[in-house]
């Protein structure tokens, strides 16, 4: 395994973030393909025996159940010094008055009840997961800030928004001498990248790193179509994300097994090694369901694309809609 610093911080990361989406309850979240306790927990140990230290999970995951196997997994397995451990706070976690936002109230709550869960004093990465209109930025970054000064966060991240309000973030914690981010997770991968429009250039200009979620396009990029997975049957959130372009997304699906193929490896390889070329990514974050898909994630770190394979990848790319920011 691999380790770079988190963008402007000190913190060293794997290149690979054990994303924790797939664990939890499927008798109590939207998506009936999580994995419970017992089959998650293998999952984790394997991504910590093969050197990856950094893991990724949200409150609103399985409701807190995420946040549970994974706090006691990591409890469990490892020394909490040496792993880094993010959460997010945003999406609706009950109906009713203030039961999602950026709110000072949610936000002040939130971080409590995912450290309860987590079983941990502090969060490494506290990552807000959506933008909140209804709150203003001010509030929610004094909010923030005073998270990180009470210790219960080390760092501060964001997710899926436009630039110019990631932007509008960070110009308010610095004129008010507050945290600012140090990371954005966005929806990066070889099938939509209109993230490179403005994005990627902010992050770039101010060291900020990127810890791309859905790296593999839910699957798409890795697999035949024909495939069927109990995922890609059910998950109604990456079918919003990618069948309307799925069409014009076959060209780039077939050039990655293509690519696969001519190296004798796998389309992982291909799918992350493009990604994990990209300034400024710092480590995409991984789902699991199986321990192929640990093992083969942590592979492709060390798989490296020349100039003409990625410029083969990305030739056929056409712009999409904006998909993820709310």
């Amino acid at each position: 395994m691999e380790y770079v610093k988190l963008g402007n911080t000190g913190m060293d990361v794997s290149q690979i973030c054990l994303g924790s989406m797939s664990f939890g309850d499927p008798n109590n979240w939207i998506h009936k393909w999580v994995l419970e306790e017992a089959e998650s927990r293998p999952l984790i140990q394997r991504a910590l025996d093969l050197g990856i230290n950094f893991f990724d999970t949200a409150n609103v995951y399985s409701l807190g159940r995420s946040e549970e196997i994974l706090g006691k997994a990591l409890k469990d397995f490892a020394k909490r010094d040496e792993i880094v451990l993010a959460t997010k706070v945003h999406q609706k976690m009950f109906d009713g008055p203030n039961g999602q936002g950026l709110s000072r109230k949610a936000i002040m709550s939130q971080i409590d009840q995912s450290l309860k869960r987590l079983q941990t004093d502090y969060v490494d990465l506290y990552i807000i997961h959506r933008w909140d209109p209804f709150t203003p930025i001010e509030e929610t970054m004094e909010a923030l800030h005073d998270v990180v000064k009470a210790g219960k966060a080390r760092y501060i991240g964001a997710s899926a928004m436009y630039a110019y309000q990631f932007q509008k973030a960070n110009h308010v914690a610095e004129m008010n001498g507050w945290t600012k981010f140090v990371s954005m997770q966005n929806h990066l991968n070889l099938i939509y990248r209109e993230e490179e429009r403005e994005m990627i250039p902010y992050c770039l200009s101010e060291n900020i790193a990127l810890t791309p979620y859905s790296p593999m396009a839910s699957g798409r990029l890795i697999r035949d179509a024909s495939v069927q997975t109990s995922r890609s049957t059910t998950d109604q959130a990456q079918r919003a994300k990618y069948d309307q372009t799925a069409e014009m997304d076959q060209m780039i699906i077939d050039r990655v097994a293509e690519l696969a193929d001519n190296y004798e490896t796998s389309r992982v390889n291909i799918a992350l090694g493009w990604l994990l070329q990209k300034d400024p990514v710092a480590a995409p974050v991984v789902g699991a369901t199986k321990m192929s898909h640990v093992e083969g994630a942590v592979e492709a770190v060390d798989f490296k694309l020349t100039p003409e394979d990625v410029a083969y990848l990305e030739e056929p790319y056409v712009p999409h809609r904006i998909v993820g920011h709310s």
